[in-house]
């Protein structure tokens, strides 16, 4: 999918950014960012907790939305639920996006090694703690 690096360079990595930042203290942080697009948007959901001094896990999961002009002729427009996994909501974490986003991702913030699954559909790396600004990919 053409929009998994921006999405890994847009918005999940500011969020990771951030969630490092507040996290320090060693308590688990999660937040679902958007990338919107014409017809579409997608979502990340994103974990990030310390697991050594100086690393931190990073859990990505991510899933389309569609919001073609149909949907809203046929009078079913995206409900919020679709932008919110379970059990708060009813998207269902689209692998193949996964994969790309948390693969762009870990290039990005230099993981120490390579996505692996998580819980909840999720995908993880682990990463230092002063990682870098990513390099283009």
């Amino acid at each position: 999918m053409v929009y998994a690096q921006p999405m890994a360079r847009a918005v999940v990595e500011p969020a990771v950014r951030e969630l490092m930042h507040r996290c320090a203290d060693g308590q688990e942080l999660s937040t679902t960012v958007t990338l919107g697009g014409d017809g579409f948007d997608l979502h990340a959901h994103v974990r990030v907790r310390p697991t050594a001094p100086g690393r931190f896990e990073v859990s990505v999961a991510c899933w389309a939305v569609n919001k073609d002009m149909a949907r809203y002729f046929g009078d079913s427009p995206p409900s919020r639920d679709e932008a919110r996994l379970p059990p708060d909501g009813t998207a269902t974490p689209d692998g193949s996006l996964t994969a790309r986003v948390i693969g762009h991702l870990a290039t990005r913030l230099k993981a120490v090694d390579d996505p692996r699954p998580d819980r909840g559909g999720h995908l993880a790396v682990t990463v230092p703690a002063a990682a870098p600004p990513g390099d283009p990919d």
